[in-house]
Formats: C-alpha cells, sequence, structure tokens
C-alpha cells in the first residue's frame, strides 16, 4: 500500500476516511477541513465500508480507517490491501493496546496505529506527517540498463501452432536468457497458454476486461499466474456465452502495464484481435509470423505482411514454417518464399513424438526439446527476438518486414496472390 505511485489516468482524491463512531467523526472532520480536504470524504463506516467502497474508486493519496469493529485487524488489512492501489499512505486507528498489533499492521504496510480514543493534536500531527511523506522529494530512480522486449506472435491460419510457438518462447526468455518474462494470451476464449503449462488460468484477464480502471502495476503482479520463478502468464478460459466487449484500450492497457513490469513480452495474438484491434502492434519490436507450408497458409502470410507495414512499419518480422513434414509440405519451400516473396527464416519439423510428451508432462515443447534436434530452432528464434531489441531504431526502420533481401522484385499484393494461384495449376499438374 505504501509502494511508490505511478501516476495513471484516473484522478486520486487526497484524502478520505471511514471511522466507526461519531466522536472521531467530529473529531476528524474540523482537522480535515483546515488541511483544505473536502469534509465530505469524513465517511461513516469502519474498514468493511473502506474495502468495498475502494473497490469500485480509485484510493486517495492518504486513508484514514477505522479498525474498532473488526475482528481479526491484520487479515482485514489485508484485504484492504487487495483493493488499496499503489502510493497510498494507510493510517490506522483502533482501540487495541498492544505493541504486537502495531508492529504487525506496521509489516503489513500500515503508515501509523493511533490508539482510541483520539485526540485533534495527535490526528493532526500524523496527517501532517503523511502529507509531508507525499510532498518529499523523491531520489531520481536508477536508470533501468535493461532492454526490454516486446514480441507479438501471430498464426497465418488456425492451427498453424502459434500457440506453442508464443508459449515455448516466453518460457525461453526466461529459462535461456534469464530475463523476468511474461506471455499475455489474447484469446481470451479458447487460449492454452495455461493450458499448455499445466497451469489454471485464474480470472485476473477477464476480471481485467470488465473493470479496466483496477489494471495498475499490483493488479499485474496478482492476476498473472507464475509458471516458475521467471515467467507469469495472462490467460483466461472466459464462458462462450460471454461475448467480448471491449473498444481494446483494456488490452493496450494491459500491455502496457505488463511491458513496465517484465523484461520480455511476449503477446498471443489472434488474427481476429490483430484485425479489430490493430493498435496492439503499436511499438511491437517484432513479430513472430507461424505458417504452415500450404497455398491457404501462402495466401494470408501475403495478407498479413502486406498488413504489417501499416500497423506495425519498425517491427522486425520473422517468418516461422512450423510443423514441416520430413516428406516436404503441400508445396515446397521454395515455391512458398516465391509466392510470398521472402525467405523463411525459421524452419520447425513436425515431431509427433515430442509433442504427445508436452502434452503429457505439461511442459511446453521448447523444454521437451531441449538435447533434440528441435531445440535448435526454437533457440534460434530466441536469438533473433534479442537481436531485434538491441538494435538501433534507425536499422529498426530498414529491417521492416523482411530482415533479409529477398532476390524476387517487388509487386503488387494481387500479383502476388496471384501466384499463389499458379503453384495450385502447378499442383494438379503434378
Amino acid at each position: 500500500m505504501n509502494a511508490p505511485f505511478r501516476m495513471g489516468q484516473q484522478t486520486r482524491e487526497s484524502f478520505a476516511a471511514y471511522l466507526c463512531d461519531d466522536d472521531t467523526v467530529e473529531t476528524v472532520k474540523p482537522i480535515v477541513n483546515d488541511m483544505g480536504w473536502l469534509v465530505e470524504k469524513v465517511h461513516k463506516g469502519g474498514l468493511r465500508n473502506a474495502v468495498q467502497s475502494l473497490s469500485i474508486t480509485a484510493s486517495p493519496n492518504i486513508l484514514l480507517v477505522d479498525l474498532s469493529e473488526s475482528s481479526d485487524p491484520i487479515n482485514d488489512i489485508n484485504g484492504l490491501a487487495e483493493v488499496c492501489e499503489p502510493g497510498t499512505v494507510v493510517i490506522a486507528m483502533g482501540q487495541v493496546n498492544d505493541v504486537r498489533l502495531y508492529r504487525d499492521l506496521q509489516a503489513s504496510g500500515i503508515h501509523d496505529y493511533l490508539l482510541k480514543p483520539v485526540f485533534p493534536e495527535q490526528v493532526r500531527d500524523v496527517l501532517m506527517h503523511a502529507q509531508a511523506m507525499l510532498n518529499a522529494p523523491r531520489l531520481a530512480e536508477p536508470v533501468d540498463k535493461v532492454t526490454r522486449t516486446l514480441t507479438a506472435v501471430v498464426g497465418t491460419r488456425g492451427g498453424v501452432g502459434a500457440s506453442t510457438i508464443a508459449t515455448s518462447l516466453a518460457w525461453l526468455m526466461g529459462a535461456s536468457a534469464k530475463r523476468s518474462a511474461a506471455l499475455l494470451d489474447l484469446d481470451v476464449h479458447f487460449g492454452t497458454g495455461a493450458l499448455t503449462l499445466d497451469l489454471e488460468p485464474g480470472r485476473g484477464l477477464i476480471d481485467a476486461i470488465d473493470n479496466p480502471s483496477r489494471i495498475d502495476g499490483l493488479f499485474i503482479e496478482r492476476a498473472m499466474v507464475r509458471a516458475n520463478d521467471n515467467l507469469a502468464i495472462l490467460s483466461a478460459e472466459a464462458p462462450i456465452n460471454q461475448p467480448l466487449l471491449s473498444d481494446g484500450g483494456t488490452f493496450f492497457h494491459l500491455r502496457e502495464e505488463i511491458t513496465a513490469a517484465f523484461e520480455s513480452t511476449v503477446i498471443d495474438l489472434p488474427r481476429n484481435m490483430m484485425i479489430t484491434y490493430p493498435h496492439l502492434l503499436n511499438d511491437v519490436q517484432t513479430v513472430v509470423l507461424v505458417t504452415e507450408l500450404t497455398l491457404a497458409s501462402a495466401r494470408d502470410a501475403i495478407r498479413l505482411l502486406a498488413g504489417f507495414k501499416s500497423t506495425c512499419p519498425g517491427a522486425r518480422v520473422i517468418l516461422v514454417a512450423n510443423k514441416v513434414p520430413a516428406s516436404g509440405g503441400e508445396i515446397s519451400r521454395k515455391d512458398f518464399e516465391s509466392s510470398i516473396e521472402r525467405p523463411i527464416d525459421i524452419i520447425i519439423a513436425a515431431d509427433p513424438k515430442l509433442a504427445v510428451k508436452s502434452a503429457k508432462l505439461g511442459n511446453c515443447l521448447a523444454e521437451v526439446s531441449r538435447g533434440t534436434k528441435l531445440a535448435q530452432p526454437f533457440n534460434r528464434l530466441c536469438q533473433l527476438v534479442l537481436s531485434a531489441a538491441d538494435e538501433e531504431e534507425g536499422e529498426g526502420a530498414t529491417s521492416g518486414t523482411g530482415n533479409t533481401k529477398s532476390s524476387v522484385k517487388s509487386t503488387s499484393l494481387l500479383g502476388k496472390i496471384g501466384s499463389v494461384g499458379s503453384l495450385l495449376s502447378k499442383r494438379g499438374k503434378s
């Protein structure tokens, strides 16, 4: 509760009080008025009323709360912490005169504890001290030298394995790169990020959609599910009869808070979400486009690559061909690359045995493939994402949607899609 406050979009009140008895209310009101705060913010009702009120409104800078009606003050204060935003200075008062309670309350983040009955001078002193602490100049925060990565993983078609790649990439960021990593699975109804790692998704993402004003650093810390020490996941399994009602601002705000809290953020971005909320790709450093070697994937890869040029022109696009059988795909790699007019960056071979092992163990594919040939393309992908973050902004514009120059001359989008049709006739002749 006394953590450093980061200014958000909501305006916070200077002060609020939740007091149990009339005598204390009458004692506090004149002091509040003298300090230039709103007297209407002195409410009748103790800690329970405070929790109910702050669960739907922004927390004040200074909060005075009465514990007189609380049978378990420590547990109730922890409940208050669940709804109290970072940066709020909380002052408690009560009738229990116990030094152990005082120490426990301070350990829970309480600024001070007043023993009732309280006197005007006592209340004035503690409120002035709290205000002085809020107004005191802050020491300059140390410069964050860690290069943060923001990566979106998109599939050309459903079932190409984009979620598998996203989960594996996020896991590698934590396990191999030793970075604090987050996976944001935006398939709200059918996401598999938590399922892949044998985790319960929790209600964090659904709560954020229902109540976007609550999204802040503290919310992110409590809503995300820990897969290990270096990886946290925000996923959901929303009921199928619960439509997604959002203008996209909620997801963008989530992305911003998660990016600020973790060194590497991976977004599993369904195609429909990308189309509905294109601003989710703003400022993304890397887009991993996952495809299969099929005609349908070639057609949609052309369309998506063209779309990335307008939605995220400065991002590096890494093209990953996934689940490629040893005998080759529906179309050859050469024909696929000729059709989309750019090379494939990474080939991940189909390995049904490792896929089954991953599902049975509740581990991502990158983890169960360690020590096998399949580990090499995953490690290469991780290296490419990290190198993209280290590039200078000027170089990022030149990499654009390719990173690798194509030997084929650029043509119109219509011409590219037309070349996919020629592959179909070529396949029929063969």
